[in-house]
């Protein structure tokens, strides 16, 4: 008998925990309901502190997404950027040579406006990405930097 006296008294117990963590819920869940419309009634739709927070915690959640999806962005544009610059390269190598074959004189860069205009967009992005890594290497840890690593390949060719 000893042992179902013992074992009564542990399922008293946990029935007494159980209805002790319900309690609690239902006087918790009160409150929640309470505040909720208290801050209705005092505060405008866009100035719930509730809303607000509940607003920002999304916002943090999906910030992280964000810079995610941004570095796939930027590493994706600048592998265009190279491969276009290589293409282009090499492109306007082969019709230079082919030219020199035969004897046709070969276009200058500075008499090719649509490759003048494409260097120059280069150049402005090239310029653009140094500025950035220079100020954010003062405010992001190297280990961070995602401009120096996405295009250190231009800062160390130039």
């Amino acid at each position: 008998m000893g042992h179902r006296n013992l074992e009564n008294q542990q399922h008293q117990a946990v029935d007494g925990l159980l209805n002790l963590f319900s309690k609690a819920n239902r006087e918790l869940s009160m409150v929640h309901n309470k505040l909720q419309k208290e801050f209705q009634q005092v505060y405008p739709d866009h100035a719930n502190p509730m809303k607000l927070v509940s607003r920002l915690k999304k916002i943090e959640e999906e910030m992280s997404s964000l810079k995610n999806q941004c570095r796939e962005l930027l590493t994706a544009k600048q592998d265009l950027i190279d491969k276009a610059r290589t293409i282009l390269v090499g492109n306007r190598s082969m019709v230079q040579r082919l030219q020199a074959s035969t004897g046709i004189p070969f276009t200058s860069e500075s008499d090719d406006p649509a490759y003048e205009s494409f260097n120059q967009v280069i150049d402005e992005w090239t310029a653009h990405v140094r500025s950035r890594s220079e100020d954010e290497e003062m405010e992001v840890s190297p280990s961070e930097n995602i401009n120096q690593l996405l295009f250190s390949a231009i800062v160390q060719g130039d």
